[in-house]
């Protein structure tokens, strides 16, 4: 069997176009494909990182912030103690002066007038305590607050008496008003649906709710169903501290 020297020197010239052709078209595409994608692997893991560093700058701020409130709460409560403690000292010792002035006088006078004295100072004392109160914790009052306010009543809401509960469901479910919830502050979208959830569940039936904001309330809130109210707010916590004051006897 003889060797075509020609058809050998063609076939090596096939071969070597072959292989120019898959340099050309195929192998360099693939290199520049698999160079795009690693750079785009190496870019996400960047971003990623730089998201991760991001993350924990914000939860590192996140705990200097709380642990800056918590230092706040507890400094603000030491000055409430104390100048609770303050007023306290100076109006007992008011009320030993004017004890002792009202000795020297005859002993029903003296009873009658003590009595009132005491009444009046008692009553002085839980008013300017309740307006003490309402300015320091309208210093502390924010959204923070009011989100713990809400579940604290969204917690309590299960443990109601059954007969206020049987209370309130009917009266909802007699009126065609629908319910009024009042805060000091703006309720999200979350709050509002958890805490329109948790009514709907206690008075077994969905409600509508109108949400509206009153400053006044310093923080908290108040619901409105039918004729009855669910109050869990600073202001009106204040309210009957004042009014316990203005009924001492």
């Amino acid at each position: 069997m003889s060797l075509d020297w020609s058809t050998f020197f063609l076939q090596i010239i096939n071969f070597l176009a072959l292989v120019w052709i898959l340099k050309h078209f195929l192998y360099k595409p693939i290199l520049a494909t698999l160079a795009q994608r690693r750079a785009a692997i190496a870019k996400t893991l960047e971003q990623a990182q730089a998201a991760e560093a991001r993350a924990a700058a914000l939860l590192t701020d996140y705990e200097t912030r709380q642990a800056a409130w918590e230092q706040e709460k507890a400094a603000a409560r030491a000055d409430f103690a104390a100048a609770q403690e303050q007023e306290h000292a100076r109006q007992m010792a008011a009320l030993t002066l004017d004890l002792a002035k009202e000795r020297e006088r005859n002993a029903a006078q003296e009873a009658r007038r003590l009595s009132e004295l005491q009444q009046q100072i008692e009553a002085a004392a839980m008013a300017r305590s309740a307006r003490f109160a309402s300015a320091l914790l309208g210093r502390l009052a924010g959204p923070a607050l009011e989100a713990q306010l809400l579940e604290l009543l969204i917690e309590d809401l299960p443990h109601l008496p059954e007969a206020q509960v049987a209370g309130l469901r009917s009266a909802t479910q007699a009126s065609t008003e629908p319910a009024r919830v009042i805060s000091a502050y703006p309720l999200n979208l979350a709050q509002r649906e958890a805490l329109a959830q948790e009514l709907s569940a206690q008075l077994d039936h969905p409600l509508r709710i109108d949400f509206t904001e009153d400053r006044d309330l310093i923080a908290g809130l108040r619901i409105v169903l039918g004729p009855w109210q669910l109050n869990l707010s600073l202001a009106d916590e204040l309210r009957q501290f004042a009014a316990a004051g203005s009924h001492v006897e």
